[in-house]
């Protein structure tokens, strides 16, 4: 029986993250000093699996978490298609109360079944999941790619997670996340049905030292 292992990983933190800037499909922030700790930490815990292929975004946070694996020479492809929601013009801004109101009653009408709702000149949760069938297609075309590795984003994560575990996206709320967190996805050829393993796993980041400025 085939089957394929799928390491899914959202990004290491980012100093957008940090202080509560939301960051979407159009800002390419890199990861700072704790984020980068992080990719250490997941790359020092799992470098021992057989990763035959590493997929991500097109975004360098996610490029940046999983450059352990990438120095090991794993051939590494990056798809628009994972790329995380557009949140439309209020990317990238500083946190206020408007904006906060704004995102509090967008993700409450997805949660109520809206989810062709989409951010002002920015994407819907049905359009982030169109995207996402290409790449999820190409990805369960290879077969002999028996482990591979999945850097994303967590909104992004969300809505593929339901995809993948044919759920309404009403539900992708459900898939908590924090960065660098794990989940291990095992999908089985004969079936075509994917079982969840692991589920927002951080024990790899246990050891890390909290710094002193969070």
């Amino acid at each position: 029986m085939k089957r394929k292992s799928i390491y899914l990983i959202r990004h290491g933190e980012t100093d957008f993250n940090r202080r509560g800037v939301v960051q979407g499909s159009g800002v390419d922030s890199l990861l700072n000093e704790w984020g980068e700790a992080q990719a250490a930490a997941f790359f020092n815990a799992y470098q021992h699996v057989p990763f035959d292929k590493i997929y991500t975004s097109d975004l360098k946070r996610t490029h940046q978490t999983v450059r352990g694996f990438i120095r090991q020479g794993i051939p590494h492809e990056s798809y628009a298609g994972l790329n995380e929601i557009s949140w439309g013009i209020r990317e990238g801004r500083e946190p206020n109360t408007g904006d906060n109101n704004y995102y509090r009653e967008l993700v409450t009408a997805w949660r109520n079944g809206q989810v062709d709702l989409a951010a002002e000149e920015g994407e819907s949760p049905v359009q982030v999941r169109e995207r996402q069938i290409s790449v999820i297609n190409t990805i369960l075309s290879r077969p002999h790619e028996r482990n591979i590795l999945v850097a994303m984003h967590g909104r992004a994560m969300r809505v593929l997670l339901t995809t993948l575990f044919e759920q309404p996206l009403e539900k992708m709320d459900q898939y908590e996340h924090s960065n660098l967190c794990l989940y291990k996805i095992n999908y089985a050829y004969d079936t075509g049905k994917f079982e969840l393993e692991v589920s927002n796993d951080i024990t790899h980041l246990l050891s890390l030292e909290i710094p002193q400025t969070l």
